[in-house]
């Protein structure tokens, strides 16, 4: 990954005025980026399954995107799937980042080799679901939104049917976690705080879009504008892109084509009442307003390394749980916010699950 993509996705969470200092200060002298660390394969370990499929969402019909309904799915199934008939299995589902698809996203955390990883090394075996949730800009949000399609919906309720109607799930709350990175963690966060009925455990990798909004600085706006007005998303920059996959998800207006969304300025002049419908999808603003639900779960685990932006939101969701009493564990490990995460999946999320989420064996 680029480290020009890094700043991106650490900046969204900042707001737009962050992503304008982030193009700014690009060719600035940069430290030494920290090494990757990726668990070396385990001799013996098992193999999994890996099926690609796709999965048709009702909630993603007729967005105004023209994004297909029909998903691509990964689905990985424990290596005991194929020869044990009659068990069943707790769920796993991941969510990727921005600007990536799940299929890139594999090579990030080393999937099935972290997976098979986990299980050699004590994990209890579950199915593991990754969902692609590129849309025209790149992002889904994983929120609902007439222009991109409802995709927290597609997430919770279509994608979670149709793992349980084809394979052997225990279908029960119990026994299925939600967990992402960057894009994916906002996502895992906001679709856990509202669906602690679906899920029982989450955990956060380096979420990103925390926090609320400011306006962006008059020359980065000027620039989403004229873009907009344009309306040919082939020739959009990666930071306009980004700030158009926002607007898609969170100020979503049917009247605008070919876009469908609202910018938070127009004409140079802050939009209140854009930027209020941001602040409202922000976990920090959101997370109050889900105490009782947050209560619900049985594991919350939160992570960020230490030389990643959004370490500040993450730790403040961490300070805002332990305020309410909510048990949830926090690392902030040490690593920038890739260079771990393949370490992370296999040694620290996958055996999350393997502890909180109820097995065939201990129902």
């Amino acid at each position: 990954m680029s480290l020009r993509r890094m700043l991106v996705l650490a900046c969204i969470s900042l707001g737009l005025a962050s992503l304008a200092h982030a193009q700014s200060s690009d060719t600035a002298a940069k430290p030494p980026r920290p090494p990757l660390i990726v668990p070396a394969p385990i001799a013996g370990a098992a193999s999994v399954s890996v099926e690609r499929i796709k999965v048709h969402g009702a909630s993603l019909e007729g967005n105004l995107e023209g994004d297909s309904p029909d998903r691509d799915v990964i689905v990985y199934l424990p290596p005991s799937y194929q020869k044990d008939s009659k068990r069943r299995y707790p769920v796993l589902y991941a969510l990727h980042g921005y600007s990536i698809s799940a299929e890139k996203w594999t090579g990030e955390i080393k999937t099935p080799q972290t997976i098979e990883g986990a299980f050699a090394t004590g994990s209890n075996e579950m199915i593991v679901v990754l969902a692609n949730a590129q849309t025209l800009h790149n992002g889904s949000m994983y929120s609902n939104s007439v222009t991109t399609g409802n995709w927290e919906d597609f997430i919770s309720r279509d994608l979670v049917t149709y793992i349980d109607g084809h394979y052997r799930t225990i279908a029960n709350r119990l026994s299925r976690g939600i967990a992402g990175h960057s894009m994916g963690g906002y996502g895992t966060v906001r679709i856990a705080m509202r669906h602690p009925d679906v899920f029982s455990a989450f955990y956060a990798m380096s979420p990103c879009c925390m926090s609320m909004r400011q306006a962006p600085p008059p020359e980065m706006a000027k620039k989403q504008e004229e873009a907009k007005a344009a309306g040919d998303e082939s020739k959009l920059d990666f930071f306009t892109r980004a700030s158009f996959a926002t607007a898609a998800a969170w100020s979503p207006n049917p009247k605008d084509p070919p876009f469908f969304f609202d910018l938070p300025t127009k004409d140079g002049v802050p939009q209140p009442a854009v930027l209020a419908k941001w602040a409202a999808n922000s976990p920090l603003a959101m997370v109050d307003q889900n105490i009782a639900n947050l209560r619900q779960y049985r594991a919350i685990a939160l992570d960020v390394g230490d030389l990643d932006s959004l370490k500040t939101d993450t730790a403040e969701l961490h300070r805002i749980l332990d305020t309410y009493g909510i048990a949830n564990s926090f690392e902030l490990y040490s690593g920038d916010h890739v260079s771990a995460v393949a370490d992370r999946w296999q040694n620290h999320v996958m055996p999350f699950f393997s502890k909180a989420l109820a097995s065939d064996h201990s129902k």
